[in-house]
């Protein structure tokens, strides 16, 4: 069974915690000790940043830190081998998240081959329109057993959503908001609206909230209406300034719990 499938299935009963963080930043040979440590630390399951020079969907803080990834150096090949070189030691789902255009130029059967053989359970790709992902992508991912993860907003209509929902696997990426990327102190009403609409709706899929999340309000929050939270912005801020995966867990728990 893929990782990502297993996960939710054995894990019901508690809410499941979900790191982002850009591979290639702020040091370019850092994925594997950031990934180990994250496991580790109780981790449930990773997103590893791919860079792209034109990040639509990403805030500064993301955007800093994939400039930093590509002035080191880092590419998508580097990205695998870093991730292959540990792979016997990870039990807990790595989600690759990138653009189309790096994918697309990678390969696609290529890149799901080496996600296969890299032990990567799945990946998000947030410009990937949903007719070419039908008739393209999810065949060749079917086929590698990789989840492609899709993402919905609060723009989302009821229908879209319950296409996603019927020709999707693994989980649902629930953006908090239609914009950017960036940490948040609080989730007003209308955000609040949004959760307990998509949860009400009974999705076969499990959702996964993200986009904000930074401190106690915005975790409970999201908490409350889905299987469990994606934090990115605030870890790849505290993984910037501590350089140290460690150290920036620790401070992190510390602003989730304020």
């Amino acid at each position: 069974m893929n990782k990502i499938n297993r996960l939710f299935q054995d894990n019901t009963d508690r809410k499941l915690h979900s790191l982002y963080f850009c591979a290639g930043a702020p040091t370019v040979d850092m994925v594997p000790q950031v990934l180990l440590t994250l496991q580790r630390r109780g981790i449930d399951m990773v997103e590893v940043g791919i860079p792209f020079s034109d990040p639509l969907a990403d805030g500064p803080v993301i955007q800093a830190a994939g400039t930093v990834a590509l002035r080191n150096g880092i590419t998508l090949d580097k990205i695998f081998s870093q991730i292959d070189s540990i792979k016997d030691q990870v039990r807990i789902p790595l989600v690759l998240m990138g653009y189309l255009n790096v994918v697309m130029h990678y390969g696609y059967e290529a890149f799901f081959q080496r996600c296969v053989a890299t032990g990567v359970s799945g990946c998000i790709i947030p410009d990937l329109p949903f007719d070419d992902y039908l008739n393209v992508v999810k065949p060749i991912a079917d086929r590698y057993d990789v989840r492609v993860i899709m993402m919905i907003t609060p723009e989302t209509s009821a229908e879209r959503i319950r296409l996603i929902d019927r020709h999707t696997d693994g989980f649902i990426y629930m953006v908090s908001s239609a914009g950017i990327t960036g940490a948040q102190q609080s989730f007003g009403d209308a955000k609040v609206d949004y959760f307990r609409r998509i949860d009400a709706m009974q999705l076969r899929n499990p959702r996964m909230i993200g986009f904000g999340i930074s401190n106690r309000q915005t975790l409970e929050s999201a908490q409350a209406y889905a299987a469990g939270t994606i934090i990115g912005s605030k870890f790849v801020t505290l993984l910037n300034e501590t350089r140290d995966a460690d150290k920036a867990i620790d401070k992190l728990n510390e602003a989730l719990a304020q």
